[in-house]
């Protein structure tokens, strides 16, 4: 008798005749997320379609230009906006992940307690995390499908490698969503996020490859900057853009972000069973 009033309401099979099964529970938390989003998909069109639209528009009528007329060698040929806009598309899927990832989850862990909620239901810590990552990999292919459609509509390369560049931004994307989330629950300061991002994303943002070759820096600061995620990023993306893409090639970069997102959903997975059973 006890056992059974201790038992959580939504744990109850609905036995109405007619009633659906419930959902998974990872596919509930995705739903939360999803009916959140619906109320604030309006403000991300701003950063998914405009500001690539301008970025690309000024690139392609300003800069560009003036760069072409150089015929640098480490363009390897194309135009300054053909190697410009793979980059774009990577950090941008950067910067959508961090953003999803840091914030909402800290605001969850701790000021909104949205996590706590669905922890004290039949969710388990790995339902909220996987249900939130699903949500984060949604976000981050919606906006790389919408600049992927600005990339062809520009005729910076075909639609059947603008299509290919949705999964490789998306996977970009989420080899910083899951490292990311498995920190940001362990955050007690919202400092702490701001001062990542200053201090750690825009360095990669600005010397990554998104602007100019890496192959024009020092040798050691390259090598460097190729165990970064965001290089492999923008090199899988440049790749399949300038159509140079290589099995080989395409396998280590692929291969090197998975890693990343396993690795981090499994940091996750403990980090946020400690926040949220303990």
């Amino acid at each position: 008798m006890a056992s059974a009033a201790l038992q959580r309401p939504d744990t109850q099979p609905d036995s109405r005749p007619g009633a659906r099964p419930a959902p998974p529970p990872l596919l509930r938390e995705f739903s939360y997320w999803l009916h959140r989003y619906r109320r604030t998909w309006r403000g991300t069109v701003v950063i998914s379609v405009a500001n690539p639209l301008l970025f690309l528009a000024a690139i392609g009528a300003g800069l560009g230009k003036l760069v072409d007329r150089g015929v640098s060698g480490y363009l390897h040929g194309s135009s300054y906006v053909a190697f410009f806009a793979p980059g774009l598309l990577a950090a941008m899927a950067m910067q959508t992940g961090f953003i999803e990832a840091a914030g909402p989850v800290f605001q969850s862990a701790r000021p909104q307690g949205n996590y706590r909620a669905a922890a004290a239901t039949s969710m388990s810590p790995t339902d909220i995390l996987g249900g939130h990552l699903l949500f984060m990999a949604f976000r981050l292919a919606l906006s790389a499908t919408a600049f992927s459609a600005v990339v062809a509509a520009f005729g910076i390369t075909g639609p059947l490698r603008a299509l290919l560049l949705v999964p490789a931004a998306t996977l970009t994307g989420m080899a910083f969503c899951a490292p990311v989330a498995a920190w940001s629950v362990t955050v007690t300061r919202q400092a702490r996020i701001n001062g990542v991002f200053r201090f750690v994303l825009m360095p990669l943002y600005m010397f990554s490859g998104t602007f100019f070759s890496t192959d024009q820096l020092p040798r050691w600061l390259h090598a460097v900057i190729a165990c970064t995620p965001l290089y492999q990023g923008i090199e899988l993306c440049r790749s399949i853009v300038a159509g140079t893409a290589t099995a080989r090639g395409t396998a280590l970069h692929t291969g090197y972000l998975a890693a990343l997102v396993l690795l981090g959903y499994l940091a996750a997975r403990r980090t946020f069973t400690r926040r949220l059973n303990g």
